[in-house]
């Protein structure tokens, strides 16, 4: 069922230009985008807003980031940051004021909403009632792409019953799924991310979309060890996973997409990046961002090459030896003895 907020929110997201013309008048229209500095509504293109799309999911109309930061969220979290308003009640009266509906139209006088399915603290529940991986079909579907080097502090619980929905008109379903915890640079968990599994343990599961995310994501990931003065990073979890294989003393996160690895928050420690790049358009670009970002902030970027489309790939058509081979001539060369050197042969 649909909350209040969440009708103000698609009842803004479809005048998405006319709020930003009101609340960030500093910026412009750039083809499907607002542009603007922050915000706060100074000048400059890092915040963009999206001015059309479908009402949810991928794309929608409303939904904003801002790339310097790491900000993003929906058109009611924009005006509140924009006004500076901490209540949600007085979010809702000045979003109200906007559209110049009657007062209590849409939304009753309450000062808190429950939380929605895909928010944080669902995120956290989800993964605090998962199980640990070993001896479950997340470990058997791991093994089966190759990923034998799992620790135990590693990020990654599994979920017997996980529920799944097709879409908002369908009933759930339950599928057995691999469930990793996404945290921010301090290590609280901001989301998660489910990959649903076939019960066979053997491969993913024979559905539309058996990888969703849920919670805040960007800027955030998966991480796999505390980072220091390096650190790796890429896409998916299994391209992160075939990576540790070969170095397991490396830090590295999983950003989940090319959109959220051109986005991702580095650590202050930070002096040298390792971007394993997925072999695609979408890759290619998500890697030049982050290089770019890297760079600027005094880190020195390098790029990881895959042979095929990703390093799950390398590491299940070619196996570890010829993995790590390739990994020595893509380290620099005191990275070879610090980290490669030591990683076992899986």
């Amino acid at each position: 069922m649909s909350s209040p907020a969440a009708d103000l929110a698609r009842l803004l997201a479809r005048n998405a230009e006319a709020v930003c013309r009101h609340y960030l008048s500093n910026g412009h229209r750039e083809g499907r985008y607002w542009l603007v500095g922050d915000v706060a509504n100074t000048r400059g293109r890092s915040l963009f807003v999206r001015l059309s799309g479908p009402d949810h999911g991928k794309g929608a109309a409303g939904k904003w980031t801002d790339a310097a930061t790491g900000e993003h969220g929906d058109l009611l979290d924009l005006i509140a940051l924009n006004r500076g308003l901490d209540r949600l009640r007085d979010t809702l009266d000045e979003a109200q004021a906007f559209l110049a509906l009657p007062p209590d139209q849409l939304v009753p006088r309450r000062d808190r909403l429950p939380a929605s399915g895909g928010s944080p603290e669902s995120a956290r529940r989800l993964y605090a009632m998962s199980r640990p991986i070993v001896g479950t079909l997340a470990q058997t579907y791991l093994h089966s792409r190759g990923i034998v080097t799992v620790f135990d502090g590693d990020p990654l619980r599994f979920h017997p019953r996980c529920y799944y929905r097709p879409d908002e008109h369908s009933p759930a379903e339950t599928w057995p799924a691999l469930i990793a915890a996404v945290t921010d640079l301090g290590g609280k968990i901001t989301g998660a991310h489910r990959t649903w599994l076939d019960p066979s343990g053997h491969d993913k599961a024979p559905i539309a979309s058996p990888r969703r995310a849920m919670g805040h994501l960007l800027g955030h990931g998966v991480r796999f060890g505390v980072a220091g003065d390096v650190m790796a990073a890429g896409e998916g979890i299994e391209t992160i996973l075939s990576l540790r294989v070969i170095m397991p003393t490396l830090p590295m996160v999983a950003a989940l997409s090319a959109n959220h690895l051109a986005a991702l928050l580095l650590p202050p420690t930070l002096r040298r990046l390792y971007v394993a790049r997925d072999a695609d358009r979408a890759g290619d670009v998500a890697m030049a961002s982050l290089c770019t970002r890297a760079k600027a902030a005094g880190i020195e970027p390098c790029v990881l090459s895959p042979c095929f489309d990703d390093f799950n790939e390398d590491l299940r058509r070619l196996g570890n030896e010829w993995l790590r081979v390739s990994l020595c001539q893509q380290l620099v060369p005191q990275d070879v003895e610090r980290f490669l050197a030591l990683a076992g042969t899986g």
